[in-house]
């Protein structure tokens, strides 16, 4: 057997006013540190033997990772489609913070972002299960989601488009 998988499904072009400022400062601010690192590698590779040397192989990682950083950065922002509030608040659409109970009468907060976004609490990715069929209730709406444990059933309790949870 190979170890050949098949390339992961392209995620959805989407993303918040939020997330795309976000991305772009995060770009401005590699340029800057990997000059920084470039100085610093300058200055290890000028030490001798650099089979052995410690500081000299720790910035070439550090190089190739900023470097991989900001090549992901330049393909990905101009392909980006930015997404405005929608002028309708009333249903669950892109960029929404939607407060959710489930049967047990717990209560959960997420919003719907790009993929590019997710990774802070209760970010969501707009591919995911939970986003797709959360996308277009309204609030008092029932939301069946299909988990790994089963099916599970959430009701949509607060709907909101601000930036800050």
């Amino acid at each position: 057997m190979g170890r050949w998988r098949p390339p992961a499904p392209k995620s959805s072009p989407y993303i918040t006013p939020e997330g795309y400022a976000s991305l772009a400062a995060e770009l401005d601010a590699l340029w800057p540190r990997r000059n920084e690192v470039t100085q610093h590698l300058a200055a290890a590779a000028a030490e001798g033997d650099r089979s052995e040397n410690a500081e000299y192989i720790y910035r070439k990682k550090e190089l190739r990772e900023i470097d991989r950083r900001i090549r992901y950065l330049q393909k990905r922002l101009p392909i980006l489609k930015v997404v405005a509030r929608p002028r309708a608040a009333d249903r669950v659409y892109f960029g929404a913070w939607a407060v959710l109970e489930n049967e047990a009468g717990d209560e959960f907060e997420y919003r719907i972002v790009g993929a590019d976004e997710i990774g802070g609490e209760g970010l969501i990715s707009v591919d995911s299960p939970m986003a797709r069929a959360l996308l277009g209730k309204a609030v008092d709406d029932e939301v069946q989601v299909q988990t790994p444990q089963g099916e599970a059933v959430y009701y949509v309790v607060a709907l909101r488009y601000d930036a800050a949870p």
